[in-house]
This record gives C-alpha cells, structure tokens and sequence, in this order.
C-alpha cells in the first residue's frame, strides 16, 4: 500500500510558500525519559496555551492553507483537551495526525480518538524490547509502542512508525522491521539521532559520520523488504544526500527523485506548546524563534520578510565540503536541524553520503568530537568539531 499523503508538495505549494505541514507540540508533559529527547521532555511548559488559544491557532493554521498537522509531545494525549482540538482540526478538513511514544495509550483512547477524527498513528520504536526500553527510560515501553499500533490497525487508523537511528539500535534495524511489519504498520520512517538536548549528554549514540558507509546500503536492503511487503519507507530529511540509493527512498512527498533543501520556513511549521513559531519543530528555539501567536497572528509571523530567513534566502551560507559541493545549489547543505545541532550554524553536514563517499576515495573520513554540552533548555544544543582522520586507521 502506497500511501499518497495530503502534504504532498505541489509547485504552487513552494512558489507561494504554502505551510502544508505542521507540527504542533501541545505539550511538553510526557511520561517517557527518552535519552535522546531533543526537547527534554517531561514537565509541561510555562504557559502553554489554553483551549481557547489552541482553537484560535487551529484558525489561523487554516487560513494559511495547512493540509496535515502533526500533534506530538511530549505526550499529546496527555493534554486533557487533545481531543477537542483533533476536533477543531477535523472541522477544517485538515488531516490530523498523533505522533506518539505509546506508552500509556490505552484502546479505549485510540477508539475515542478515531471518533473525534483522528486519521493516523504514528509510535516511536527505537529498537527490540531491551534497547527500547533503555533509550526509553521505561520498562514496558516497547510493548505498549507496539501494542498502540496493533490497537490502531484494528480501529481503522492509519498505522505508522518512526525509528531514531543510533549507534545501539543501526545493527538492529532489519529485526526492527519485522517487529513492526507484525505489528501492521503501514509506513516507516526513519532518521539519525541528532546532537540535541538528551543526546548530546549521551553523546554516545551519535553516529559517527563514516558509519554511513555501511548504514546506507543495510537501508537500500530495507526499503526493498517494505517495498515487498508493501510497506512504505520514508526516510526524513537527514537521510541523505545524492548518493547511489537516494533515488529510492526520494519521491512520494517530493516533486523529485533527490533531496531539495531543507522545508522549514517553506512548506512546513512548527509550533511550541506556548505559542512559539519556528520553521522547523526542531529547530533550537534560542536562534530559530519567529514569533508567538499569543503575541501577534500567525499570518504576520509567516509572511513577515524579516522571519524565516534560514530557507527564504536565495543563496544560503554554506562552508566546509558543502560549500564547494557539485549539489550544493540543489541540497543547500541538507538537514539544518542537524547541521546546526551539531556544529552551531547550518550549512556544514557531515552526514551525507555523498560526502562520506567521496572522503573516502581519498582515504579520509570524519569523526565528530564534543566541544561542550547543551543547555539544559528544551531544544537545547551543544557544540561539536570535525575531525578528519585517515579512513584505514
């Protein structure tokens, strides 16, 4: 099953800068001590909107033409009105969709959630049951992930996967995909751990740059099993770039077979639990925030020429590999969450396979070291450095 989605990015969708997606934190509780949390997740945030501000957002989300809109966490569901507002947000013909670590989610809550309209699920599973578990923080995690899957296969919502890669789990991956193809989901989504918050603490789980050497080609072997089974493989948007299986995974919500630059700001939007507006959910909220809809609406913020300015511009900054880069016009330097996260500015990612490749003809590869650790803040960021070293040490 090929799953055509609503945010499919149109021309007309890019030439007017159309947010097609968004993703909307509704809070930051969560019962979950993930180690990687980019967001750091647990206690809810000061001043989160109220029912009241989350209808009006839900509005102005709709006046600007979103077509799909993500809630996660946190927990979205443990927000004690997500309902209502799934609600508001079906009342628009606006695809809502939960992103969800499961832990906790109970059939009763699934059921009640397809009545208000939910149309997807789409549940964190970051290895078998013990590797889970621990990255997790939560014993019994990964049982409830998967059983939150079944329980929304067998209600008639779509059912969904999303797997962080690291330096535990990337062995496991084909084990992983027979877990969740068991389990019926009908899409996969995948994406590397990113140097952010929790993660850079457990800098640990980081993968090192060159490991994509042998990563990727166990990914080509993957997509083809999902295409087998007819399951969708989606990879995210620093999975990449202009390598030999790009061509593979590029194409159901893009106009091409490649990666085309990083969306925020574009066609896509996120949104903190209290208001604040970046292009990108994930972006760290210290150099990305736009504005906040309790302070000005939302239309202001977006079409505002002086917002955005990380995708809006026409040449972006790029240095290091990527700014001599023969795709660099095209890729403008890949995923900027993690560039960013990573090195403290975009326009710098080591996490290319192009690149790894291309380091390697000349016996050279890159090793990430942390200068410093993150902020304790949500979305907080470290600092790292590239080192290169010789690829057959």
């Amino acid at each position: 099953m090929t799953i055509q989605p609503v945010r499919l990015i149109r021309l007309t969708d890019k030439t007017e800068r159309r947010p097609v997606y968004a993703v909307w934190e509704l809070t930051l509780r969560c019962n979950l001590k993930c180690n990687h949390c980019g967001s750091r997740a647990g206690e809810q945030r000061s001043g989160e909107l109220t029912t009241e501000e989350a209808f009006h957002l839900i509005d102005e989300l709709a006046e600007l033409g979103v077509r799909e809109l993500a809630v996660i966490g946190g927990e979205a569901y443990l927000r004690r009105d997500w309902l209502e507002i799934i609600e508001r947000i079906c009342s628009y013909g606006i695809r809502p969709v939960l992103q969800t670590g499961g832990y906790g989610l109970s059939e009763k809550v699934i059921v009640r959630a397809k009545s208000s309209g939910l149309a997807a699920i789409g549940v964190s599973v970051d290895g078998t049951s013990e590797i889970h578990d621990k990255i997790r923080g939560v014993n019994g995690a990964h049982y409830s992930a998967l059983q939150a899957i079944r329980w929304a296969k067998k209600h008639g919502l779509a059912a969904t996967a999303n797997t962080q890669i690291h330096s535990r789990n990337w062995r496991q991956l084909p084990e992983i995909l027979l877990e969740l193809a068991d389990a019926g989901i009908e899409a996969w989504q995948l994406q590397l751990t990113v140097a952010m918050g929790n993660a850079v603490e457990n800098s640990q789980l980081l993968l090192q740059p060159y490991f994509l050497d042998e990563l990727f080609p166990i990914l080509a072997k993957l997509f083809e099993e999902c295409d087998k089974r007819g399951i969708e493989f989606q990879a995210g948007n620093n999975i990449g770039y202009f390598g030999p299986y790009e061509h593979l995974w590029r194409g159901p919500t893009r106009m091409s077979d490649h990666y085309d630059g990083c969306q925020a700001g574009i066609n896509g939007i996120g949104i903190e639990a209290d208001g604040t507006i970046k292009g990108c959910p994930s972006l760290a909220t210290s150099r990305y925030t736009e504005g906040n809809v309790k302070r000005r609406r939302l239309k202001d913020i977006w079409t505002d020429r002086k917002n955005f300015q990380l995708n809006r511009v026409e040449k972006p900054s790029l240095w290091g590999f990527c700014k001599s880069c023969y795709y660099s016009s095209v890729c403008r330097g890949g995923c900027v969450w993690t560039s960013d996260s990573l090195l403290g500015r975009p326009g710098n990612n080591p996490y290319c396979h192009h690149r790894v490749l291309a380091l390697k003809a000349q016996n050279i590869r890159e090793k990430i070291v942390k200068v410093h650790d993150a902020q304790q803040s949500s979305f907080g960021v470290g600092l790292f450095q590239i080192v290169e070293e010789a690829w057959d040490d």
